[in-house]
């Protein structure tokens, strides 16, 4: 088994790999794989940090998407529109669970087959859970319902970036045993 790249002393990055090993959040999130780390060579491949880069991207424009429909919230009911408590409410639970995607993106990186799992799997459900209560009649304004859209799409391309044969084969799940 492979051990994880060690982000630069000094840096931001080593500070919070400091914080998860400390406080054990490897081990929290990713249960029996937690120590599972794919080869250095798979993941420092220029296919696999190309698939990254564009994951990064996404992540940005979802994040900007979310933080569009906050500010779109904020202007509406500064000017006496009635915002519905499940735009507040949806709007701040997308964006903190896009942001959640940039730690496992992180982890993911760094080798952590657990990380690379769940994002995976959140990358294929969030899309199907917003499609489907953007649906619900009268529960959002049609504003809100295209954002949703917007997110679901932005998401299907990570879960894209995420199937590629070049992801499957760079993180290939541990033996069972």
């Amino acid at each position: 088994m492979a051990t994880a790249s060690t982000p630069t002393p000094g840096t931001f990055g080593a500070l919070l790999d400091g914080l998860f090993g400390r406080f054990r959040v490897d081990r929290l999130a990713g249960g029996r794989q937690h120590a599972y780390v794919v080869r250095e060579d798979m993941r420092s491949h220029p296919l696999t940090v190309r698939a990254f880069q564009r994951i990064r991207a996404l992540l940005v424009s979802e994040t900007a998407v979310g933080l569009a429909a906050i500010v779109i919230a904020v202007v509406l009911a500064s000017h006496g529109v009635q915002v519905p408590w499940a735009v507040w409410f949806r709007s701040t639970v997308v964006l903190l669970l896009t942001l959640s995607l940039y730690v496992f993106a992180w982890r993911a990186q760094l080798g952590y087959y657990w990380a690379f799992a769940r994002m995976r799997l959140f990358s294929r459900i969030f899309p199907l859970v917003t499609v489907v209560v953007a649906s619900f009649p009268g529960l959002y304004p049609t504003w809100m319902v295209v954002e949703q859209l917007v997110f679901s799409a932005l998401m299907v391309g990570v879960a894209v970036q995420l199937s590629s044969p070049t992801m499957r084969s760079a993180f290939p799940p541990p033996v069972r045993g």
